[in-house]
């Protein structure tokens, strides 16, 4: 369902956005109704293939924010200007996140969830803080080795996951969805 920058971005947005449900990949139009019913057939034909990466929800389902992670290519202008414009006139936010500079939680749940909710977070803090600073040093320990390594080898080393992305790259599409299961080559057993 995901590639390994949209997972990294889902486990990241678990855990800022700990009391909401992050769905993955959903179509905006199981979350948009048009405001002339006779035109919803033209709506939908236009819309059908537009997707966000994320989207998150409170725990009654109700639809709060979306969150789109740009591919290899990035994300257009346009698809980003539609989503939005669309989005904004339903009330839904809509965040495109890259997972190598992620922003800080009390943005996101601020822009999400407003200046209230996001203060009245958990009440541990102090634990909150603690796990912020354990995973940014983690990550930039991490980044250090690997430009390290990079320094005395020579050689880039590959992000997890970049290898089998890349092998498998044929047998996938650009939004990360899988192509159908007669692209085998050989015959299974």
């Amino acid at each position: 369902m995901v590639n390994s920058r949209e997972r990294k971005v889902w486990l990241w947005l678990t855990k800022v956005m700990f009391d909401q449900q992050v769905l993955v990949k959903l179509p905006v139009t199981r979350f948009t109704i048009p405001s002339e019913q006779t035109e919803a057939t033209h709506w939908y034909k236009l819309l059908n293939g537009v997707y966000c990466t994320f989207t998150v929800c409170g725990l009654d389902g109700k639809v709060i924010g979306c969150v789109d992670v740009p591919g290899a290519t990035g994300l257009s202008l346009g698809n980003q200007t539609l989503k939005h414009t669309l989005l904004e006139q339903c009330g839904v936010r809509y965040w495109v996140v890259d997972p190598d500079n992620l922003p800080h939680l009390t943005q996101i749940r601020t822009a999400f969830l407003g200046e209230h909710a996001a203060m009245a977070a958990p009440e541990k803090p102090l634990d909150t803080r603690f796990q912020n600073v354990r995973e940014h040093l983690q990550a930039a320990v991490t980044r250090r080795r690997q430009s390290k390594s990079a320094e005395t080898s020579g050689f880039t080393p590959l992000a997890s996951g970049e290898f089998q992305e890349s092998r498998l790259a044929s047998g996938w599409e650009l939004n990360s969805f899988v192509s159908p299961l007669d692209s085998r080559m050989d015959k299974l057993q």
